[in-house]
């Protein structure tokens, strides 16, 4: 089975209240085959390292 990550926006109320209360109305969020998994980010650079990560994870399966 071919699995996607992938990295998503979300915006305003979406943002968790934690970074809401950090002044963050944006944060990024990592998807596998569509489910969030894990935290939610405050930077983009963050969440795209543990997109990197997942799909690491995911490959070392694949190839067991």
């Amino acid at each position: 089975m071919n699995s996607r990550v992938d990295v998503a926006v979300m915006i305003g109320s979406g943002v968790p209240a934690t970074l809401q209360a950090l002044g963050k109305r944006i944060c990024w969020v990592v998807l596998v085959n569509g489910e969030r998994r894990g935290t939610a980010f405050a930077t983009r650079e963050e969440a795209i390292e543990c997109q990197a990560a997942w799909q690491q994870q995911l490959e070392k399966g694949l190839a067991a």
